[in-house]
């Protein structure tokens, strides 16, 4: 059987309280009588000390003091002159005096003395106590107090018994019985014995809700504690007391916060971790896949270039024309295979932050007013309808090389996917202290899924289209590029009838 802290102190402190009554009980039985005795003879000796000091030698003078003693303390009070003759003794009535009988008149000193005298009857008390004087004779002549413990045979009973010699030679005799001393021993140990089988009940009762009450919090620790074990932290000791116990709770709470916050720390790291992991896996995906694409899109130009300069080599061409047009497909191919190398070493350079930028103030109307020049004749080719919707003198802080390249690749980008709206439109506007510059196109909308990846190396939404408009997949990853490395926002979204592409930057104050 598994015994609790609870029960282990119920039934320790129920035995420490049996043993305490059993050796009360022992200690009353053997000891409590000797003790009982000893301050009866220093009540007597006390008693003593008080008639002394009042005593002028005759008793009927403190006869009510003395029978005021006599009564409140159950000490009998017996005076003797010097011949040995009994002056003083208080005599009691069988009953109590009422109204229509008048209390018994006190006998004065000689019919006490009379009363007293000498009896050839050995048996009297007046023997008894004379017997108690001239057994001490000796000490009491020189001036001792004597406590004597004798029998007086005429009732069978014995007595302790103070006697001594008074200033005037009168000798005094101050007696209670022993057997009372007895009885009152005998009671005491009875009812003792009684409140110790009471006070072991009543104390049982109240250690058993004690020993509750003081292992609750132990319990509650337990419980925190296995909690603990569990990684579980929720759980906090509430403090209620600054003892051992409660010492001991702040000792669990504080140890349970420095657990949570070194397991959260490595759950993090360990989170971070398999990020990393992750990102590694992706960016040796996305590296696979670079690699791909590189030379897909290589592949094509240098095939061609191959084709038509061995068709030169072998005078394939008749003429001069088809001369000029070998040429002028080694030379486009040339240009599109050095655009995609530049591209690619500027998009390298940017992601690995071996460039700064180089911010400066201008008038990004005027900007995107000079690049939609440019493209004029290109929207002449193309039949484009391009509108500025600007907000005139507005300045902003920004690299200017890189913000015209974010607009060229964004109008590149619309350009190649406008529909037969032809519709593109550049907004310039003012949003929450950013300029927001936006690039919209009507056509298809990209599917949900594609919102995210068209800022990837050499994604495109349309496979099948890799050389219908001539991109080569870069351009809005180099922008997401620039924009987080100025830490600014940038995004796609969806419009109706078409496509818009927005950035942000800084607006001058």
């Amino acid at each position: 059987m598994k015994l609790t802290i609870s029960k282990k102190l119920f039934w320790g402190m129920t035995g420490l309280i049996m043993l305490f009554v059993a050796l009360s009980q022992i200690l009353n039985s053997e000891f409590l009588e000797d003790y009982y005795v000893s301050e009866k003879q220093k009540q007597l000796m006390g008693i003593y000390g008080d008639i002394n000091k009042i005593y002028q030698g005759d008793p009927e003078t403190i006869s009510l003091e003395l029978e005021r003693l006599e009564l409140t303390t159950g000490i009998h009070i017996v005076f003797f002159n010097s011949y040995q003759e009994p002056i003083y003794r208080l005599q009691r009535t069988p009953e109590e005096p009422s109204e229509d009988r008048p209390p018994a008149p006190r006998p004065r000193s000689e019919e006490l003395q009379a009363l007293d005298s000498p009896l050839p009857n050995p048996e009297t008390k007046q023997v008894f106590e004379k017997n108690l004087i001239q057994m001490n004779q000796d000490k009491l002549k020189e001036g001792k107090v004597v406590i004597n413990h004798s029998k007086d045979p005429r009732i069978q009973t014995n007595f302790i018994s103070l006697i001594t010699a008074l200033n005037n030679g009168d000798y005094l005799i101050l007696s209670t019985p022993f057997a009372s001393i007895s009885e009152s021993v005998r009671i005491a140990n009875r009812f003792f014995l009684f409140t110790g089988l009471l006070t072991f009940i009543v104390g049982s009762i109240i250690i058993y809700f004690f020993a509750k009450k003081l292992t609750m919090p132990i319990l509650k620790l337990n419980d925190i504690a296995q909690r603990m074990a569990e990684l579980d932290f929720s759980q906090k000791y509430q403090v209620e007391s600054t003892d051992e116990v409660g010492q001991l709770g702040e000792s669990i709470n504080s140890l349970s916060t420095q657990l949570h916050a070194a397991i959260s720390e490595l759950t993090e790291a360990n989170q971070k971790l398999l990020e990393d992991i992750e990102r590694e896996r992706r960016i040796d995906e996305m590296r696979k896949e670079f690699i791909s694409s590189v030379s897909h899109e290589l592949k094509t130009p240098i095939s061609l270039i191959q084709g038509y300069a061995e068709g030169l080599k072998e005078n394939v061409n008749e003429d001069e024309e088809n001369k000029n047009f070998y040429c002028d497909v080694i030379v486009d191919e040339a240009n599109k295979m050095g655009k995609l190398v530049g591209e690619l070493l500027g998009l390298s350079q940017i992601e690995a932050g071996t460039f700064k930028l180089d911010k400066s103030n201008f008038e990004i109307s005027r900007l995107a007013a000079k690049i939609m020049e440019k493209y004029k004749p290109i929207f002449l080719e193309k039949k484009v309808n391009c509108t500025l919707a600007e907000e005139p003198g507005l300045i902003v802080c920004a690299d200017r090389f890189r913000t015209e390249q974010i607009i060229t690749n964004y109008l590149n980008n619309a350009i190649n996917h406008v529909d037969g709206q032809k519709l593109i439109a550049i907004t310039i506007q003012v949003i929450q202290d950013k300029a927001r510059i936006s690039v919209y196109n009507s056509g298809r909308p990209i599917s949900p899924g594609s919102l995210n990846k068209v800022w990837e190396s050499f994604y495109k939404v349309d496979k099948a289209r890799t050389r219908a408009y001539g991109g080569t997949g870069l351009g809005l990853s180099i922008v997401r590029a620039i924009q987080e490395t100025d830490n600014k926002r940038y995004g796609v979204l969806n419009k109706d009838g078409g496509v818009e592409f927005w950035f942000e930057v800084d607006v001058v104050a």
